[in-house]
């Protein structure tokens, strides 16, 4: 049977309770098929005290983890329960399956079915100072990055994206239509390559930020690489 039949079942009848969970969109993903899979629901659902509901009772640790999220819930909402399920399967002592990944459920508009954004590595940091994070990090801060002569080595890039879908390099912002255009300028003036660290706004819708993540999976390449280390502040 295939899963895509089988998830329209869970959505629809989860916890015995009609539920709605609007997945997040995409376009042209690179995973549209995922087997040997277990499900974890996060709904959005105004009646509980942070506006979300998880449900977790079917997940397998030993499979892959499809994880659904309503795209009306912001980042603050959702991240907490992300990283406790991710926290649980990292954690886990016995029946671990070193090759099963993560994914995101997403809507591909692109191609009228599922498709899948994999976030096995990613490691997840919450309530980062954006104004202090540079210097514990040793990176430099907003206000000087883009004021240096060149760059002599690869760069770590830190990317700020903000809750008016916008982002900031250095002291400048530009809107996130502009990112590929940003990002090409920066592997021109280092042609040794760029390291991305991204910094997400807890304000961030989910919808908005797998648009994000999906832009810049695409823009990766020899010299543009992307950190599993993300912040939201």
């Amino acid at each position: 049977m295939r899963y895509i039949y089988l998830l329209t079942i869970l959505l629809l009848f989860s916890c015995n309770n009609e539920r709605t969970l609007l997945l997040p969109e995409i376009e042209n993903a690179t995973v549209t098929e995922v087997l040997d899979v277990s499900p974890a629901y996060i709904f959005y659902d105004e009646t509980e005290p942070d506006s979300t509901l998880l449900n977790r009772k079917n997940l397998i640790s030993t499979t892959n983890w499809l994880v659904n999220v309503d795209k009306r819930l912001t980042l603050k909402q959702a991240i907490p329960k992300i990283i406790m399920m991710q926290e649980k399967k990292r954690n886990a002592k016995m029946h671990k399956n070193e090759d099963a990944k993560n994914y995101f459920t997403c809507n591909d508009t692109s191609i009228q079915n599922l498709g899948f954004l994999e976030f096995t590595d990613v490691v997840f940091n919450e309530k980062i100072k954006i104004d202090t994070v540079y210097h514990k990090y040793n990176l430099p801060t907003k206000e000087n990055l883009m004021s240096k002569a060149g760059f002599h080595a690869q760069s770590t890039i830190p990317l700020v994206f903000d809750e008016k879908n916008q982002f900031q390099i250095g002291k400048q912002q530009f809107n996130i239509d502009n990112l590929k255009n940003e990002l090409d300028k920066l592997t021109e003036i280092n042609f040794i390559g760029i390291h991305l660290q991204l910094y997400f706004n807890k304000s961030l819708s989910f919808q908005e930020y797998i648009t994000i993540k999906r832009k810049i999976i695409s823009y990766n390449s020899d010299l543009i690489s992307v950190d599993f280390n993300e912040y939201i502040y």
